[in-house]
């Protein structure tokens, strides 16, 4: 039936697994929250602020389903937005989205109703009725989710401020920072100088060498640490290969003059800028996430009206991740904590042998973005648990804009790992036993005690 008990798991020894992960707190290594929203502790007004108004997975279904987009991000009234998600959610069946919206309304909002066209007054009403209540006060949602620690993502210049702020409210630390540079890493992006201009202003001094950034990269790193940060983060396409320092000198003196740096020179510069992050990681002791593989903003018309991040990101399974990635980490090898993410599920078993290879400090993380699926989660750990160790693994992450992500995301992964270990204790491989202590391992106290938590 329709998310009853077996709701993916197809075994009676994972549905005893899943009994002893359910309830477990949630630890979020990596995701998108709205800090500030979270700071100031407001309600939600409606469902599609909460489901739809930040998320790109949900845009891309409605315009695949042909939904005009003054419905999705256009000036239409949220009323109109949900009462058009409505009418089109049926066909999302199979799709990842179909069950996340679906799990947020069952397990949150009370509500089993299935989304249509035909019973969405009735959850429009609903949902403008709890969301209303002291409960659905966004820091009230994070204790009701059982959140235990959660990263945001954060420009290396912030203050931090409304970190600070949650983690008072909650008399504990909840909410930690995630260090990311991007934007002082892109150097063929058409703001990289203004940005340089931003973060020597921050720190006080000027930015006119590679040395002078990444001095001044050095100290928002020390600030990030001294604000409860445990990890970096960076997002790039492909890892480049390493390249002599003196070239990557010339691409930044080149694109901070305000010319165009030689291409092979910029790719030169993106490598020595993660060899700065990764000693700057191994210095605090952050564990560096690199997510690689997303071809950015492919389609022009969402890109030129609405921006970044507004879903024209596509994967690429003929990129190279090896030669970058083996070089950065084997000039750090035994000295820096790393966990790997690609986009495309082809470089799945690349980088499974990677980390093999690279031992107990580097993690593959959990099937990113376009694997976050129960097809994609499934395959991976499959592969995972025959090639490296599953009990080294990264651990679930919701890597979300959406607060609810925090509960339906973290349980359709734990579903999908107790059905894969679930299948192996019934196949004879594994005792139920240590299939317990594993998957609890991989929830919980694996990724916490990673990151340090």
């Amino acid at each position: 039936m329709f998310m009853d008990s077996k709701y993916l798991i197809g075994n009676r020894a994972g549905r005893k697994l899943f009994k002893t992960v359910r309830d477990l707190p949630v630890i979020d290594p990596h995701n998108h929250v709205d800090v500030a929203a979270l700071a100031a502790n407001s309600n939600f007004t409606d469902l599609w602020e909460l489901f739809g108004a930040t998320d790109h997975y949900v845009w891309e279904m409605m315009r695949k389903c042909a939904v005009e987009e003054k419905y999705i991000t256009g000036n239409a009234s949220n009323r109109e937005k949900f009462f058009k998600f409505a009418e089109i959610f049926p066909d999302l069946a199979g799709n990842p989205c179909y069950e996340w919206m679906h799990l947020d309304l069952r397990r949150y909002l009370g509500c089993d109703l299935e989304i249509n066209a035909e019973n969405a007054e009735k959850i429009w009403k609903l949902g403008k009725e709890k969301l209303a209540r002291q409960k659905f006060r966004q820091q009230n949602i994070i204790e009701m989710l059982n959140v235990e620690v959660m990263c945001s993502t954060d420009d290396a210049v912030d203050l931090l401020e409304d970190h600070d702020k949650v983690n008072a409210s909650f008399g504990r630390t909840v909410l930690r920072p995630t260090w990311r540079p991007d934007k002082a890493m892109k150097i063929l992006a058409p703001g990289w100088n203004a940005y340089l201009d931003k973060l020597g202003t921050r720190f006080d001094r000027k930015i006119e060498s590679l040395e002078d950034l990444f001095a001044a990269l050095r100290l928002s790193h020390d600030y990030f640490a001294m604000h409860n940060c445990r990890a970096s983060d960076h997002g790039i396409d492909v890892v480049p290969r390493a390249g002599q320092r003196e070239a990557a000198e010339r691409a930044f003196l080149a694109a901070r003059g305000g010319g165009t740096p030689d291409p092979e020179e910029a790719q030169i510069y993106l490598y020595w800028f993660l060899r700065e992050a990764a000693a700057n990681n191994v210095r605090n002791n952050f564990v560096m996430q690199i997510h690689a593989g997303a071809v950015r903003d492919v389609r022009s018309s969402l890109f030129s009206t609405l921006g970044p991040d507004s879903g024209g990101d596509i994967c690429d399974l003929y990129q190279n991740q090896i030669p970058g990635l083996t070089s950065l980490l084997d000039a750090f090898d035994g000295k820096l904590k790393c966990v790997l993410y690609c986009l495309d599920p082809g470089h799945q078993p690349e980088l499974a042998t990677l980390t093999r290879a690279f031992g107990a400090n580097i993690r593959l993380g959990s099937a990113w973005w376009l694997c976050d699926s129960p097809i994609g989660m499934k395959r991976q750990l499959e592969y995972v648990g025959s090639v490296d160790l599953l009990s080294a693994h990264g651990g679930m992450v919701s890597d979300s804009r959406k607060l609810l992500s925090f509960g339906s995301r973290f349980e359709m992964f734990r579903r999908v790992l107790c059905d894969v270990v679930g299948h192996m204790v019934e196949m004879g491989q594994i005792p139920e036993a240590v299939a317990e202590k594993l998957v609890r391992k991989i929830c919980y106290d694996g990724p916490k005690a990673f990151f340090r938590f």
